[in-house]
């Protein structure tokens, strides 16, 4: 399975936040959340680079990734999506928030949307993400979210969706 070809990129609209695909003209403003395989962006060609990427991974069907827009001032507060495992019938979930817009709900909201998205329309029979022990808001969301710890490797978590809880 990999991810169906969309007409136009699918954006969905929430109560607080929408969903959205990540444009040219918002990298100056995701450097500091833009990432590749766990490297960070550290300009704003880096970052640039990294969101072609993710574009090709997209039109090959093997991820998708949004922005998090705030529907009242239209700014972009993250990202969000899914980054691997659709061959799998299964998508691995991953989410980064704006440093300044943490503590507000926004993702909450955000990877609810997601989750909704990959079950209903995607069709993928499991959901799972990773996190870093350290990473206690993430744990904190993902436990919110209904996710489940499934396993531990070195320093990091895996959990996965209870489908009961959805």
């Amino acid at each position: 399975m990999t991810l169906p070809q969309y007409d136009n990129f699918p954006n969905i609209t929430g109560d607080r936040v929408s969903l959205r695909q990540v444009l040219d003209t918002d990298i100056p403003e995701l450097i500091e959340i833009s990432f590749y395989d766990a490297i960070q962006a550290e300009s704003i060609e880096q970052a640039a680079e990294m969101q072609a990427k993710i574009n090709s991974d997209y039109t090959s069907g093997d991820s998708i990734h949004w922005a998090i827009v705030d529907n009242t001032t239209h700014k972009i507060v993250g990202t969000c999506g899914y980054y691997r495992g659709f061959k799998q019938g299964e998508g691995e979930l991953g989410c980064v928030l704006l440093s300044h817009y943490k503590g507000k709900g926004y993702m909450t909201e955000a990877m609810a949307l997601a989750i909704d998205f990959g079950m209903n329309t995607i069709g993928l029979k499991r959901i799972w993400a990773a996190t870093s022990k350290q990473n206690t808001k993430a744990i904190q969301l993902l436990e919110r979210l209904d996710f489940k710890k499934m396993g531990e490797l070195d320093d990091e978590i895996e959990f996965e969706l209870n489908p009961q809880g959805s």
